[in-house]
């Protein structure tokens, strides 16, 4: 069966495109194939600095041949007297069929003429030839370019394209003004070590032939090769290194033919902290540092850098590199030695001069802002006096460090940097780690604050920003969150579970919003609930996406559209996770089936009722006088008897204790709704149906500590 390559030459590509347009390609392609009937056995996508490619196996010649049916017009106005009508005429005439073809069908709306016709399938190569364009074309990515006079859009220019069916050139054109691009099959080696042109033979040699060229287009194959070349390295050196997947990915994606070389760097420098040499080395130089041993800080005065050159000419290349990181180490000294001059609390008065937001002000008045929040939150947790000053004092210097010579020229070391200036200025080691920590999480994948004063002034920051940037009306859309606010409230949200903080989330937002609305004009209630809905909104994705409880469970605590459970989920956020666990837990287990037909159809019924949901005594609200069956005697009884338990529940949050009640009264309901002395619900009179809703009421309310049992779905 045929075989497809297209390769798309290029001027280098961006990393980050190229990963990107892999991704992409891996998606879409097999998405068009299949969109066009076109069967296949394979799609790989390949991709280097200089080229994009696929090579798709086992296509077939052409498409096969299918029924489609087509609905025409009513059959009363293409027919007239039995005889065709203008309409049914240039119905048939459109799809290429004679009038006798058509057909008179019933259908819900009417009569309407269909017509079954056969579509004959097109060569393969002709489909292809329409989709390359797009596949090209369509791909997404930041900052595409046009070059040449045309109006053509990619990453960079467009240099060759090679596209074979088997071994024919499938004739490609692509228009971009004065400088038009036609298929061959003449490909482009590795720059340095094979500049000359490539013929590809066929379009499955061409993993093969692109080796020939020093050329691995295969990024999992280049990634296994340098992680290796990396491992053999430090094996010499005797040391360690941290294969970093997002430093892995980078020169991947940076290089042809992957060579591995060894650098070194004067001992002296290795006086500076760890992380500004780790900083300069991954980030800035796309080097691996080396490590004395794994799970150590100390560093060799080593690096390996991943070369796109010549392997026999390593020690040049490595020269030059010593050359470059010598000279970003000697400034990353300088910045710090004079950093270390000054305490660290001297650098505040230069935040004024440093805008946070156009709107909001300097990053000084933000740290203002941060220590009254933060003082808010002790208040809440009602800590002690050493860890409110050590908050304070935290909270006061956080953002000190971002007006420092380092952190200015190496922005990836805020917090880092703010942490070692606090220590060598004798602050206390809390507030120094706090620094460090109010950052954290910077990412899905980092870890959390596991200071409390860390962790308190990570809140701080983060609903100071949520708070500010959704009253100015900044609020995310589904593309555009330039703020990282969803990430910023996912941050509060597992920070207060990982930490079993009891705050009170929506007592925060009232006061944080009431001091907003007073230097910045806003409806201040319609500000605290979008910002409610947000917080609930990200504590449902982060229930159902991290924690895996069922939708329907988090419907459950969370309440649909009911006042009362968001309420309460913002006013606990711990006790609304304990919650979805446990139901999962009891779910999984499969005691909720045990009591979920009772207490689901107890609240069906109790909602035709009036009977508050917060209302719990049953002698408060029953009538003894008007039980006509023995049934209602024992349901009575029961729920009496689970009052002091459902009471016990609320305040322990033990819920396990709360579900073994309900399991003990679901035999005494169910005999209510069914057994020898069941009664009507809906009696004809109106105060003993009033009364027995009032009992279902009760069994309701009684699990509503526990969650809407109306949200959930039996045996998802």
């Amino acid at each position: 069966m045929p075989a497809f390559l297209l390769e798309v030459g290029t001027e280098e590509l961006p990393a980050s495109f190229l990963s990107s347009a892999i991704a992409q390609w891996k998606s879409r392609i097999p998405q068009t194939l299949e969109e066009n009937s076109l069967a296949y056995d394979a799609v790989e996508v390949y991709g280097t600095p200089r080229r994009l490619a696929v090579l798709i196996k086992g296509l077939p010649s052409q498409q096969s041949d299918r029924e489609e049916e087509v609905k025409g017009p009513p059959a009363q106005a293409a027919f007239k007297d039995g005889q065709p009508t203008p309409a049914a005429q240039g119905f048939a005439k459109k799809q290429g069929v004679e009038v006798s073809a058509l057909e008179v069908r019933a259908t819900d709306k009417g009569d309407f003429v269909f017509v079954k016709k056969t579509i004959h399938g097109r060569p393969v190569a002709e489909i292809l030839t329409e989709l390359i364009p797009q596949w090209i074309f369509k791909l997404e990515g930041k900052r595409l370019m046009r070059w040449g006079d045309g109006d053509k859009t990619f990453s960079r220019p467009i240099r060759w394209i090679v596209a074979l069916l088997d071994e024919a050139v499938l004739p490609i054109e692509l228009d971009n003004g004065s400088e038009a691009i036609k298929s061959d099959r003449i490909s482009q080696g590795h720059r340095v070590l094979h500049p000359e042109p490539v013929s590809v033979a066929h379009a499955t040699d061409y993993v093969t032939t692109l080796r020939s060229t020093y050329v691995v287009v295969d990024t999992e194959e280049r990634a296994k090769t340098i992680t290796q070349q990396v491992k053999e390295s430090v094996q010499k050196l005797d040391g360690y290194a941290e294969i970093y997947p997002d430093l892995l990915e980078e020169v991947t994606n940076l290089v042809e033919f992957p060579s591995a070389v060894v650098g070194n760097f004067e001992s002296e420098f290795l006086n500076l902290p760890t992380e500004v040499i780790t900083t300069v080395m991954v980030s800035h130089q796309r080097y691996f540092p080396v490590f004395k041993a794994q799970n150590t800080k100390d560093l060799l005065p080593n690096f390996i850098t991943i070369s796109n050159g010549d392997p026999t000419k390593s020690d040049i290349i490595a020269v030059g590199n010593e050359r470059v990181i010598r000279a970003r180490l000697a400034d990353g000294r300088f910045f710090y030695d004079a950093d270390l001059e000054k305490p660290l609390e001297s650098f505040l008065p230069q935040l004024e001069t440093v805008t946070f937001q156009e709107d909001l002000g300097s990053l000084r008045a933000k740290v203002n802002r941060i220590c009254k929040v933060a003082t808010q939150i002790t208040e809440q947790l009602q800590l002690g006096e050493q860890e409110r000053e050590n908050i304070q004092r935290a909270a006061y210097l956080c953002k000190a460090d971002l007006v420092s010579q380092m952190v200015y020229e190496f922005p990836e070391l805020q917090g880092v940097m703010g942490q070692k200036y606090a220590l060598a200025s004798g602050e206390d080691t809390a507030v120094a780690t706090a620094i460090l920590e109010h950052y954290l999480p910077r990412g899905a994948d980092d870890i959390l604050p596991e200071t409390l004063v860390g962790q308190v002034v990570g809140l701080a920051d983060r609903l100071d920003t949520l708070v500010s940037i959704f009253g100015l009306g900044m609020i995310p859309t589904g593309s555009s969150d330039p703020f990282a606010l969803r990430r910023a409230a996912n941050a509060v949200v597992n920070i207060t579970w990982t930490a079993n903080l009891p705050i009170n989330l929506q007592q925060l937002l009232e006061q944080i919003t009431t001091d907003f609305v007073q230097e910045h004009p806003k409806d201040k209630k319609e500000l605290v609930a979008t910002l409610e809905e947000f917080f609930l909104q990200r504590v449902r994705t982060l229930l159902q996406e991290e924690k895996h409880i069922d939708y329907d469970l988090v419907n459950a605590v969370l309440g649909e559209n009911d006042p009362e459970y968001a309420e309460r989920a913002l006013k606990d956020l711990l006790d609304v996770r304990d919650r979805a666990t446990f139901l999962q837990q009891i779910r999984d287990d499969g005691t909720l089936d045990n009591i979920y037909e009772t207490v689901n159809r107890s609240t069906r019924l109790a909602a035709q009722g009036d009977l508050d949901t917060k209302q719990l005594d049953p002698k408060a609200i029953v009538r003894k006088e008007l039980f006509q069956k023995s049934s209602e005697e024992a349901f009575y009884n029961a729920t009496v008897e689970l009052v002091p338990q459902t009471q016990a529940a609320q305040e322990s949050r033990n819920y396990r204790q709360l579900v073994t009640a309900l399991e003990q009264i679901t035999p005494t309901v169910s005999n209510f709704f069914d057994g020898p002395e069941s009664v009507l619900v809906m009696d004809p009179n109106p105060e003993i149906k009033r009364n027995r809703l009032n009992l279902l009421g009760l069994l309701r309310n009684y699990a509503r500590v526990l969650a809407d049992f109306g949200a959930i779905v039996k045996n998802l």
